[in-house]
């Protein structure tokens, strides 16, 4: 089949730097898809990917490139020196999550495995990190084997635990910064749930912060046909929840924006006895740091006063459990990714985002504290026929599974060949217009 992004041109005078490495795109895309199936199959949790991180592994050192295993636990740092130039740091997601798959693929995950709290599991690639680690095992190959198109250093980075958010600052706290050069941009892909072969970008804030709390209430147990003699943490924690509703309504400015969700409320095993304590689990998304701020105090607040209203033994304990950083893509370096992203698909396909996303990453943490420019950038995994009889139907949230569902299952092509191509066409453009690394301003 004949690449439509493809140069129209034979000659190879008028060939960017792009057309000349993506020349090999079409001989290695049957491996990739190979690739992209078996990772899907075997997924893997958080700091548990092994097996994932070996074939990233393998996949670098087959291309030539110096290889360090085990970074932040399983994480993989890959190393091309190739002349003088910028570093230029790619990275990929490796972790799938708890989830029992629902695809019908015929490549679909049977996978189980131990959680870390201990419990037996389904896994399931269910947000994509899969096609990631498929995309960064692509652009890696193509740029090794065209290294004539380009000068500098490829700083490829297959990352642990996203969704945990523990993997980047793992692999930054086991010595990222020290043992490997200071990239001059950061660059990063998510595949979403877009039709499939259109990219969105956002200059600024362009994905949420995420604070996840763990909230135990104490009460006082009984049996259920003497509540007198009890203090009821199932009651306490549902008055909880439902003040907690009322930050976003009455303390959030209606020009701002937060999300307050409360993912679990466990309390007791049996009708009739009244237990002893109750377990929220609540998670925030916020946009303004400040914003964050007033939210994270009102549920403290909120939480333990409703423990007081309500007689409580003992003050409510409250645990930070995870902390995503702001996703926030450096204006200037995101102009350039723009532009070299619609040379190689054209306006048509690259599109700006009106607003943040109110989904969260740890992605941000490596521009953020090692102070180099990053971006990062969404490509569309649905099928577009699918997606567009959604969309004109008005049931895209109805009909289009998300990120995290059990039915979440990107399309192949032509969503492999774009996440290529654009983590190359970015790239390539770093290496011709480095971002300077310091103070995060560009060039």
């Amino acid at each position: 089949m004949e690449d439509p992004i493809a140069p129209t041109t034979a000659d190879a005078t008028r060939m960017t730097p792009t057309d000349v490495v993506l020349r090999g795109l079409e001989e290695i895309l049957p491996a990739l898809r190979d690739l992209y199936r078996d990772v899907h199959a075997n997924p893997e949790l958080s700091m548990q990917e092994q097996r994932t991180a070996g074939i990233a592994a393998q996949s670098l050192e087959r291309a030539g490139y110096d290889v360090t295993p085990g970074v932040g636990g399983t994480g993989v740092v890959g190393l091309l020196a190739n002349g003088e130039g910028p570093t230029v740091m790619l990275r990929a997601d490796m972790d799938a999550l708890p989830v029992e798959e629902a695809t019908g693929l015929p490549y679909a995950s049977t996978a189980t495995a131990t959680d870390a709290a201990g419990n037996a599991v389904p896994v399931m690639h269910a947000c994509g990190h899969d096609l990631h680690v498929a995309w960064l095992i692509g652009a890696t190959t193509l740029l090794a084997e065209a290294r004539d198109a380009w000068r500098g250093t490829v700083l490829a980075a297959f990352q642990p635990a996203e969704e945990t958010a523990e993997g980047a600052q793992a692999m930054i706290d086991d010595g990222l910064f020290d043992r490997f050069p200071r990239p001059h941009v950061i660059l990063g892909q998510h595949v979403m749930p877009a039709p499939a072969g259109r990219i969105g970008y956002r200059s600024g804030v362009t994905q949420a912060a995420a604070d996840s709390l763990e909230v135990r209430l104490f009460g006082r147990g009984a049996h259920g046909s003497m509540p007198e003699s009890s203090v009821d943490p199932i009651v306490m924690a549902a008055a909880t929840v439902l003040r907690l509703q009322t930050i976003v309504s009455r303390e959030v400015a209606a020009t701002q924006a937060a999300v307050v969700t409360v993912g679990a409320l466990q309390a007791g095993a049996k009708a009739n006895v009244i237990p002893d304590e109750a377990l929220l689990r609540i998670n925030v998304r916020s946009f303004d740091e400040a914003v964050r701020r007033r939210v994270l105090d009102a549920i403290e607040r909120i939480v333990i006063a409703e423990a007081q209203a309500s007689g409580a033994p003992q003050p409510p304990r409250i645990t930070a459990t995870e902390h995503y950083p702001l996703t926030v893509n450096e204006p200037a370096a995101t102009a350039r990714v723009a532009a070299a992203l619609r040379a190689r698909f054209g306006d048509e396909r690259v599109h700006e985002l009106p607003a943040p996303l109110s989904a969260s990453e740890d992605f941000g943490s490596f521009g953020t504290e090692w102070e180099v420019p990053s971006v990062f950038w969404y490509v569309g995994g649905t099928d577009p026929d699918q997606y567009r009889r959604a969309e004109q139907a008005g049931r895209v949230a109805d009909d289009i599974p998300t990120n995290h569902h059990p039915a979440f299952a990107p399309v192949i092509d032509p969503t492999l060949e774009t996440g290529v191509q654009a983590m190359v066409a970015a790239a390539l453009d770093s290496f011709a217009h480095p971002a300077r690394a310091g103070g995060f301003v560009a060039a």
